[in-house]
């Protein structure tokens, strides 16, 4: 996985804060972002949406017309017709709609890809953004998101299915034990798979890497975190809690889901799994840095190199100016100019020196403004500034007659 991040149209930088505290901050500046990113997600879900809609108008339809509808006044029913029917009429509902709903998948995958893209772009790029990533998400990231997705499904499908068969052999006075027993593996089943498919999408979307690494990978980040990652699962899954706890708490899961909840989950998960990825993989920088010159025009790698020849000319510029001559300096005198203390001194020996040591201060300040304007100082300081000013003036304001200054010339005499 070194070295091969998917990443084509932009350069990772890296976070000196920390990785949660950088998601955060990630939220607030891009809260809007996220919020659009959100709303795309939806769009593609409405398939989803439609057929559980149209799933749950149906069953309530149904109970409104069959013998267990207390409204329907049947002195004595049909023996046998009323046991198990109800059951019946879901568990055939749910066959029916729920495989649909496989199929549902494989559109709101085109919304989770270009969604995950753009997000984990401004997660590594602290804030990044266009509405291409979107669309170039979808192109790069369709696959690794509609595989974990429908494999998902499928298992979400044989809970919905098994519980509705569960219900009818109960209801019918069938073996109950084996059906629970079923019921209850399936959804354990359904847990660990859909553990297991975070990281195959997380890694999926975030790396280029072959099938049979792709599936090994992801079940070792799974085994080597199972506390983190099942803490960090439940946490992404904050708007479906409110979902199922009902009443006031549902009416918020429809306003997270609305404006942020996807944006949000993929956001956590999407983090999470960068942080695993920076814990244990080492990001290849050279080659990152290959990639990003890659994608600049030759406009821009020249403009890069002047910049470059420019700051590596400042910082010979910097070396080559000699303190010695660009300040009066004052000579030495004869004389001792601080009288130094002997082994043995009383305080009028200390304040005494602090006298001397105080007067060559000045001294030394009287020296510097009588001599500051004196040919030599003044023509070696006029020397290195209009140098340094050639440097770092704009290409544009450059006068046609002055000269180029490089690093063989510049400490070179007009």
């Amino acid at each position: 996985m070194q070295g091969n991040e998917n990443a084509a149209d932009y350069t990772r930088k890296y976070v000196p804060q920390g990785r949660w505290r950088d998601t955060w901050e990630v939220f607030k500046s891009n809260f809007f972002k996220l919020i659009l990113l959100n709303i795309f997600v939806l769009i593609t879900f409405v398939p989803g949406i439609v057929l559980v809609f149209f799933r749950n108008s149906y069953v309530a339809g149904l109970s409104t017309e069959y013998y267990f509808n207390r409204s329907v006044l049947f002195t004595a029913p049909p023996s046998g017709y009323v046991t198990g029917l109800a059951e019946r009429l879901v568990l055939s509902a749910d066959v029916l709609f729920y495989s649909l709903l496989i199929v549902a998948g494989f559109i709101a995958s085109v919304g989770i890809s270009g969604a995950v893209y753009c997000i984990r772009k401004m997660l590594l790029t602290r804030g990044e953004f266009n509405i291409k990533n979107f669309f170039h998400g979808i192109k790069v990231g369709y696959f690794n998101t509609v595989l974990p997705l429908t494999l998902f499904l499928l298992f979400l499908y044989g809970v919905f299915v098994v519980g509705d068969w569960m219900h009818l052999t109960i209801a019918t006075g069938g073996n109950g034990a084996a059906a629970i027993t079923a019921y209850v593996f399936i959804i354990i089943a359904t847990v660990l798979a859909g553990l297991y498919l975070a990281w195959l999408f997380a890694v999926g979307v975030s790396y280029h890497v072959k099938m049979k690494f792709l599936f090994k990978n992801s079940f070792v980040f799974l085994i080597g975190m199972p506390i983190q990652t099942i803490f960090m699962a439940g946490f992404c899954l904050i708007p479906v809690w409110f979902f199922m706890m009902g009443g006031f708490w549902q009416i918020i899961s429809y306003v997270l889901f609305v404006f942020i909840g996807f944006s949000f989950m993929l956001l956590c998960w999407m983090s999470y799994a960068q942080w695993a990825f920076d814990a244990y993989i080492t990001p290849n920088v050279k080659a990152e840095k290959e990639a990003a010159r890659a994608k600049k025009s030759e406009k821009e790698l020249a403009e890069e190199a002047a910049d470059e020849a420019k700051q590596q000319a400042l910082e010979l510029l910097a070396a080559g100016k000699s303190e010695l001559i660009a300040h009066p300096i004052m000579p030495i005198a004869e004389e001792v100019a601080v009288q130094p203390l002997g082994v043995t001194f009383t305080r009028a020996s200390l304040s005494k020196a602090h006298e001397s040591r105080q007067k060559l201060g000045s001294d030394i300040s009287a020296y510097e403004r009588a001599h500051e304007n004196d040919e030599v100082y003044v023509q070696y300081n006029k020397m290195f500034a209009e140098r340094e000013k050639a440097l770092t003036e704009p290409q544009g304001k450059k006068s046609k007659r002055s000269k180029k200054i490089s690093a063989d010339n510049l400490l070179r005499g007009n």
